[in-house]
């Protein structure tokens, strides 16, 4: 093929920056951005630009592989999927379909197949079983979404470009690039909105690359972020600082809920001086457009739910809700099928072992351990785990590491034999990252601008090489019981039958009416996911088709956020819930817990911009440096404690022994320590050579945030002593 250029959406991250491929042969010898992309404008991260190493990582498995005993063995891959029917069959046959269970990593809604197929693969094995790493991330989004808007999906984005005062929490976006919050060059955003006269505020316990671009840095402590909120709350309804312009229920109720959150009652709880919190709020109200965003670090903490619903509770209170300037929801092209008509509800199972709630079908992952632990009817025994490391990304990890090697049979669509794929008797690798096309079909509903870029794949497949889509299509078929043989080109076009009948019903669209054999038969695309993405376009509300996405290579900007709240809200009451009755019921749990003994060291996690979780520590350029897993600590601390250049940490879960790096970046009183690391026992040697400590060691699963269930892994008390020479 010789030396030429390509066009590619980056898939590492949510960002989706627009990428220029220079490629001799099929090896990449060069990744710049896309200046001519609308929406990305040539930025490129240091991930990003390491696209061609990742993608060429000797250490990716190239075919199927197949455990005889203590070893491995390359196999065909009709051999490996006869192998998966014969172990899923033999957990069914001998324990019943409850005796599955299915976790999807983050790398699913970062490809075509593990998007789409996602939820046909869970129907397919018939468990109530799945469990994801939403809720280690961001399950108190939607779960705060579900109940203030009746759509869980409902996800309200700052309108970053035309905003004038940013206040961010628990974020540090200008090293993510945004996370439920699709904005490439993030930081480079808050520098224009800075020097077009706006303002960003930052409230972190760190002061993040985030909070050194920010006008204002205020140091919080982890888990309190709340009662922060609530005493923000109660000083504009106490000083008549609102301004509603959406349709609210519950406005009276909110008003008695956050009557004993003043600011005098929360300032010692947060660190943060009453008079401050005033002020924030105060500003937040005056400005002329404002917006409030809250990620991770608020997501992943013991109130998580509540903090996501006050973010939102602020906005709507300001009059920045669903409005140009604050926040708003975009309108992506294809259709949003994902979504259901009826209003959201969780709860409606329960996990065997710990009854915990059901929520968007999944139960938290941080119990996926007691339910292969635990025996009985229902037990876990068999698994399938795709594109997913919770050894080293939910609580326990080191519990479920040995809880592994207990199953009947695992199955694992993976790239690597990894820290948790090492325990499968079966790795379906997909092919490499350029040999697949890629759309982003979630990331595009919470974009600060409306977009759409399609990227055809880049380079073909090998001979006898199976597609992402044709392994997940094996699998789900096998999953129906239809065997190893079945024609996997039977489930997209049951997915298509569904979605095209669905759409010539809907009265007021483009396809209200049509014929569905006649729209099937126009559909163009290489396979499954190409087709499903053509139809999902013509039912989308731009009138776009994948023929005009592969004409425009570049991307297409389809313009700035509009308010669409009529469009998303979908409660009982037709209004916008600002108490709902799970999150009244849990402020109790909040108000408890501003009367407790404070820790004297809590335990927080951060965000490396050249990381993403655990699967990135495989390549040299995107190791060492400043992306190092070493314990960030106070000075003052490390004098207090008298410690050295390493110290032990533990909590009520684990204890480890960690690298320290004083900096007086970080709230004394607080550690850091990254989430992703504490490789070993793998054939990734680039990982094994800058191994870390797995963080998760010291995060129990008994902890979790009641409203979405998700994992508490910011805020954890720990304690912190010197390490005998």
């Amino acid at each position: 093929m010789g030396e030429r250029t390509a066009y590619r959406t980056c898939p590492l991250c949510e960002t989706s920056c627009a990428l220029r491929l220079t490629l001799d042969d099929d090896r990449v010898t060069s990744v710049t951005g896309d200046t001519d992309d609308p929406f990305s404008r040539g930025y490129l991260c240091p991930k990003g630009a390491s696209l061609g190493r990742l993608d060429e990582d000797p250490d990716r498995l190239t075919g199927p592989l197949i455990r005889e005993g203590a070893s491995w063995r390359s196999a065909r891959w009709d051999e490996a999927f006869a192998a998966v029917a014969r172990g899923i069959d033999g957990v069914v046959a001998e324990h019943g379909r409850e005796a599955l269970a299915l976790y999807f990593g983050n790398p699913t809604f970062h490809t075509m197949a593990g998007i789409l197929y996602r939820g046909p693969l869970g129907a397919a094995l018939g468990t109530r079983n799945i469990f994801s790493a939403s809720t280690v991330d961001q399950m108190p989004k939607h779960v705060a979404g579900g109940l203030m808007l009746g759509d869980p999906w409902a996800v309200a984005v700052p309108d970053l470009d035309r905003t004038e005062h940013l206040l961010i929490i628990g974020a540090n976006p200008a090293v993510s690039n945004g996370s439920l919050c699709v904005a490439p060059d993030f930081a480079g955003r808050l520098t224009k909105l800075r020097r077009r006269g706006g303002r960003v505020v930052v409230i972190d316990p760190r002061r993040t690359r985030t909070a050194e671009l920010a006008d204002e840095h205020v140091f919080v402590r982890p888990g309190t972020d709340p009662a922060l909120l609530f005493a923000m709350v109660h000083t504009l309804l106490q000083e008549q600082l609102t301004a509603i312009d959406v349709p609210v229920a519950g406005l009276d109720r909110l008003r008695e809920l956050a009557a004993s959150f003043t600011p005098e009652a929360v300032a010692p709880f947060c660190g943060v001086d009453a008079a401050v919190i005033r002020r924030l709020a105060r500003q937040l109200a005056a400005a002329p457009a404002a917006a409030v965003y809250a990620r991770i670090g608020t997501c992943t903490a013991e109130f998580g739910t509540l903090t996501q619903w006050l973010v939102d509770v602020l906005n709507v209170l300001t009059g920045n809700f669903d409005r140009a300037g604050g926040v708003m929801f975009a309108r992506p092209a294809t259709a949003e099928v994902h979504k259901s008509p009826e209003p959201y509800v969780s709860g409606r199972w329960h996990s065997r072992v710990r009854g915990l709630p059901e929520t968007l079908g999944e139960f938290p992952a941080a119990t996926l351990v007691d339910e292969i632990e635990q025996p009985g009817a229902g037990q876990i025994k068999g698994l399938v785990v795709v594109a997913g490391n919770p050894v080293l990304s939910t609580p326990d990890g080191a519990r479920l590491d040995r809880a592994l090697a207990g199953l009947d049979f695992m199955v694992a669509v993976d790239p690597y034999c990894n820290e948790t794929t090492r325990h499968a008797d079966v790795i379906l690798p997909p092919p490499r990252i350029l040999q697949m096309p890629h759309y982003d079909f979630l990331i595009s509903t919470i974009q600060v601008r409306n977009y759409a870029r399609y990227s055809p794949a880049v380079l073909p497949l090998a001979p006898g090489q199976r597609s992402e889509a044709e392994i997940l299509e094996r699998l789900t078929m096998i999953a129906m019981g239809l065997g190893a043989d079945a024609d996997p080109a039977g489930l997209p076009e049951q997915m298509l039958s569904a979605i095209l009948g669905a759409a010539v019903t809907i009265p007021g669209t483009p396809l209200t009416g049509a014929d569905p054999a006649a729209l099937r038969a126009a559909l163009k695309g290489d396979d499954g996911p190409d087709l499903l993405l053509d139809a999902m376009l013509k039912m989308g509300p731009y009138g776009l088709d994948r023929d005009a996405l592969l004409d425009r290579p570049h991307g297409i900007d389809l313009g700035p956020l509009e308010p669409r709240l009529a469009d998303i809200l979908r409660t009982p009451s037709g209004l916008v819930e600002l108490a709902p009755e799970p999150l009244v019921e849990d402020t109790a749990r909040l108000r408890d817990a501003l009367r407790r003994p404070r820790a004297q060291m809590v335990l927080i996690g951060r965000r490396h911009l050249r990381s993403n979780n655990s699967w990135m520590h495989n390549v040299p350029r995107l190791v060492g440096g400043s992306n190092r897993c070493t314990l960030q600590i106070h000075p003052d601390d490390v004098a207090r404690l008298g410690l050295g250049d390493r110290a032990r940490i533990s909590s009520a879960s684990g204890e480890l022994t960690v690298e320290l790096e004083p900096t007086d970046t970080i709230m004394p009183g607080v550690v850091s320590l990254p989430h992703g690391w504490g490789h070993g026992g793998t054939a990734q040697k680039v990982a094994a050579a800058h191994a870390g400590v797995n963080v998760n060691e010291l995060t129990g699963g008994g902890a979790l945030d009641v409203p979405s269930g998700n994992a508490v892994l910011n805020g954890v008390p720990v304690s912190v002593a010197p390490v005998a020479d």
